[in-house]
């Protein structure tokens, strides 16, 4: 049982829940809480290290369990150890340390709905969107350059598992004009452009979310060929970008599933 914060794994945990560079070198990150470590094992992420206190409840000695079956190492820690290594208020006893994903061997070969996400600075907000890209079904994710980063410890609570689910891909400008081409790009701007519910999203498509502090950045703007808006009839100047983001990537779910349930004789308007 590890009993001491100062153990060199209870230093490295922390020093991969607080520094990116740390998660880089290591090619490590934190995946904290039952619910995470669930997602991890279904997805059979590659998993180097597992903590655990001794009053894990049933679900999480299910997990426990099932991380010992696959002769993954496990050490015990005190409670005190845990909150230590923790970086939520509460620990729920259950913390793992799984590789980070290579980009090249997550992302399809080719791909109708991804997502780019432009400078986005706040941890929860990259977290919620990719969550919610997951639920709608979106195939690929792009993090532009001076977004926050993506294996942040709030980013990958916030994401509830969607790290495990979809392609997240760091890339240039460049790269993304690239891997981008042959879809319709659009960039989400407050009352600029198409509403949202006016525009055909069933064609192969990407979405820009710019920071909702300083907008889309010079080169969203070049990438991008449409603008896209969601109309408000209130008085807010703009929308949070998790719930444009919601907004937006909805509708795309849901007209591409009305052309999935087309017959195959129908004709497109």
């Amino acid at each position: 049982m590890i009993t001491s914060p100062s153990n060199e794994k209870i230093k490295l945990v922390r020093a991969l829940q607080d520094k990116r560079r740390t998660r880089e070198a290591e090619q490590l990150f934190v995946v904290e809480g039952i619910r995470l470590v669930e997602e991890a094992l279904r997805a059979r992420a590659p998993i180097k290290l597992v903590l655990h206190t001794d009053d894990l409840d049933p679900r999480g000695q299910a997990a426990l369990s099932e991380l010992t079956r696959l002769d993954i190492p496990v050490e015990t820690v005190t409670p005190k150890v845990m909150a230590a290594a923790s970086d939520t208020e509460t620990p729920q006893g259950l913390l793992a340390l799984a590789t980070l994903p290579s980009s090249s061997l997550l992302l399809p070969p080719s791909f109708s709905f991804a997502l780019t996400l432009d400078k986005l600075s706040d941890p929860g907000n990259l977290g919620t969107i990719l969550r919610t890209a997951d639920a709608a079904g979106v195939e690929a994710v792009f993090i532009a350059p001076d977004t926050v980063d993506v294996y942040n410890p709030k980013v990958v609570r916030a994401a509830m598992g969607a790290h495990f689910h979809i392609p997240i891909v760091e890339a240039s400008w460049e790269s993304l004009a690239e891997r981008l081409a042959g879809l319709e790009v659009w960039l989400a701007e407050a009352r600029a452009g198409e509403a949202y519910h006016q525009v055909d999203w069933r064609q192969p498509c990407a979405l820009i979310i710019g920071s909702e502090a300083e907008g889309p950045s010079a080169a969203a703007r070049r990438l991008a060929r449409h603008g896209v808006h969601i109309p408000m009839p209130g008085q807010a100047e703009s929308l949070n970008a998790a719930v444009a983001a919601g907004i937006l990537l909805f509708e795309v779910a849901k007209q591409r599933s009305r052309r999935s349930r087309m017959p195959r004789t129908a004709s497109r308007e």
